[in-house]
């Protein structure tokens, strides 16, 4: 029942998204992270996990290039039905992944996941109690359950929906910033 509930919420996102061109999702991603860099999470944070951005995600490129040199970033790579860490060390270093076609980090991330302060996390959809549906193979979830980092989500506002089916494998927010 839930997985039907997930399955459908997914689709309706997907139709929203698509009221939205890049140019808007860009401008909507830039007050996001703008919140973002007020918060204390994100001040005291020196190694930060985020994402390099899709088309129809919360865009990261400009704010990863932004404060690339003064935090240290780590990205994550689809490898089976895991996420490889990799750590990013410019734009140049970045080759297409094989997975969903997205630009990645050459150099994996040798450190523990402990050393991560704050995590980006994206989303399908959040709700008001932080908690939060993905795409559906649990990426982030498997990952987000053995780390003690600050756990951010990320979405633009049509994304915040009253409440999101859980199960016992979802992994809630600490917080969740939208435009």
């Amino acid at each position: 029942m839930i997985d039907l509930e997930k399955k459908e919420l997914r689709k309706q996102i997907r139709e929203l998204k698509k009221n939205y061109s890049l140019e808007e999702k860009i401008e909507k991603s830039i007050k996001i992270f703008e919140k973002i860099e007020k918060t204390i999470e994100f001040k005291q944070s020196r190694i930060i996990m985020a994402y390099w951005s899709m088309d129809d995600e919360v865009n990261t490129h400009d704010f990863i290039l932004k404060w690339y040199g003064k935090k240290r970033f780590i990205l994550p790579s689809v490898k089976g039905d895991e996420l490889e860490l990799r750590e990013f060390t410019g734009i140049q270093n970045m080759t297409t992944g094989t997975a969903f076609g997205i630009s990645e980090p050459n150099n994996l991330y040798k450190d523990s996941l402990d050393l991560i302060d704050l995590i980006i996390v994206p989303g399908v959809a959040f709700d008001k109690n932080n908690n939060r549906l993905g795409r559906g193979k649990a990426y982030y979830d498997k990952l987000l359950i053995g780390t003690k980092a600050f756990k951010l989500g990320v979405c633009f506002d049509f994304q915040q929906i009253e409440i999101v089916p859980t199960n016992q494998f979802d992994i809630k927010m600490d917080l969740v910033v939208t435009d």
